[in-house]
């Protein structure tokens, strides 16, 4: 009998039942919510006279419509206002664990599960939130569900899912200098296109992935639904279990041996069959940057944009729709492009390392006078940390300031909305026309090119300033 890969071995241990010719009845380990699309389906729950069956299970915090400044004062904001109240309304009736606005364990819902050991290798994971796969980096198999299916976790504890095919992707090799993590994933997005993964569960694997940290793995597994993946995940190892050790909510003295025995048997077996593989190489990849309005239309900076010719028939008139939006022409060299506003924050570049590279990058330079800059922690934790290692203070004498947590600009939810016309390189998964607020045009990257298109006023190369 062939091996299995890390997703099966996950997915045949969490199913309860199959339904003939259709899905899986699928046990969920760990349910997170936030206060956009729990409200519906906690309506629904009342309406039908059921409570929450494994409140313990479930963990609550707001994030996509929170103010990142003045969070001491009531929420400005009617409908933000409202949600954020429902969501702490559902979790007091139902007993649900919410770390609110003020609590130190708040921020971004896919920040605070690995921070607080919530996240851990083996389980399955579910939020009202796309950007759930960003958990796979531990080694599970975490996905974002839609509103009523929020609603059958919350009854049920169980979901009924159809099982992807199963897609692995190798990075092998050695990153050159100012190369991260979230090149990679928006390389890899621009090879296959935001389709090239639709219907697959994806294991991100190879020398390179191995070399990675858990936060620029996480970075990783968050971009795997930009390509259309049902989900991303890396097979955990020493690094992993590291990076959850001691956490708040991890398993302790004995607890924890037995789960690491259990964790070691998860990796994808050596004659595991996967149903497509791709692999690239590292030394291939440099800075990369968008152009477009998807996350597949990404270029190395030192790439100009394509030509009309150079794009397949088929896709040349959304093409050119694209770059009219954005206000650019086939061919142009992205260097030196007009930068207005730079964002680091999201549950994509959020967390400490990301504003360790940000600031190490800035630090003795002074901010561009034309640049309006939001650097914004994923959490209260990250926050803390940036004020406790002096990252606030090295930012602030370069002419930045340090937000407060939230989704902040990653999505026009709240505040934080980049003006429409203005461009803004954004470390953040979507660059989709209006994402960032009504006509704002964004361009995706990395910390470190945002910290130089943040210190010049363009799109620069940050491999010139390391």
């Amino acid at each position: 009998m062939a091996g299995k890969t890390l997703f099966e071995k996950i997915w045949d241990k969490h199913v309860i039942s199959n339904i003939d010719q259709g899905p899986s009845v699928l046990y969920i380990d760990r349910h997170l919510i936030h206060e956009v699309t729990s409200p519906q389906a906690f309506g629904g729950l009342k309406e039908r006279g059921i409570k929450v069956r494994r409140p313990d299970k479930t963990v609550a915090t707001p994030d996509h419509n929170i103010p990142t400044m003045d969070q001491h004062l009531p929420i400005h904001d009617e409908l933000s206002r409202f949600q954020v109240n429902k969501l702490k309304e559902n979790c007091n009736k139902h007993n649900i664990e919410m770390y609110g606005l003020t609590h130190p364990y708040n921020g971004i819902v896919h920040v605070i599960g690995p921070e607080l050991g919530i996240t851990q290798p083996g389980m399955t994971m579910v939020c009202g939130d796309s950007h759930t796969s960003t958990h796979g980096a531990f080694g599970s198999i975490a996905f974002g569900i839609g509103t009523s299916e929020v609603e059958m976790v919350l009854a049920t504890q169980c979901l009924m899912q159809s099982k992807p095919k199963t897609m692995r992707i190798n990075i092998e090799g050695e990153l050159k200098k100012g190369v991260s993590s979230k090149d990679i994933i928006l390389y890899i997005i621009s090879q296959i296109s935001t389709g090239g993964a639709t219907g697959y569960f994806v294991e991100f694997a190879g020398s390179a992935i191995r070399a990675l940290s858990m936060e620029a793995r996480m970075t990783i597994c968050n971009m795997s639904i930009e390509m259309g993946a049902r989900g991303g995940m890396i097979a955990p190892d020493e690094t992993t279990f590291e990076y959850v050790k001691g956490r708040e909510f991890a398993p302790k003295n004995e607890e924890w041996e037995k789960a690491l025995e259990e964790w070691k048997k998860l990796p994808s077996d050596s004659d595991a069959q996967f149903d497509k593989e791709l692999t690239y190489k590292a030394e291939e990849i440099e800075p990369m940057i968008t152009y477009g309005t998807n996350p597949g239309m990404g270029i190395g900076i030192s790439n100009s944009i394509p030509k009309t010719e150079e794009i397949e028939k088929t896709s040349q008139k959304s093409f050119k729709k694209s770059l009219d939006y954005m206000g650019f022409n086939p061919g142009d060299p992205i260097l030196g492009k007009n930068v207005d506003y730079v964002f680091v924050g999201s549950c994509t570049n959020g967390r400490i390392e990301d504003l360790r590279a940000f600031t190490q990058f800035v630090k003795g330079k002074k901010k561009a006078d034309n640049i309006t800059a939001w650097i914004v922690p994923g959490s209260k934790q990250v926050e803390k940390q940036a004020i406790e290692e002096g990252i606030k203070d090295t930012l602030e004498a370069a002419g930045f300031e340090l937000r407060q947590p939230g989704c902040s600009a990653c999505l026009a939810m709240n505040d934080d909305k980049i003006p429409e016309g203005n461009y803004a390189v954004s470390t953040t998964n979507r660059n989709f026309e209006g994402r960032q607020g009504p006509g704002a045009r964004t361009m995706l990257a990395s910390p470190l090119t945002a910290a130089a298109a943040a210190i010049t006023g363009k799109i620069s190369d940050p491999r010139d300033f390391l």
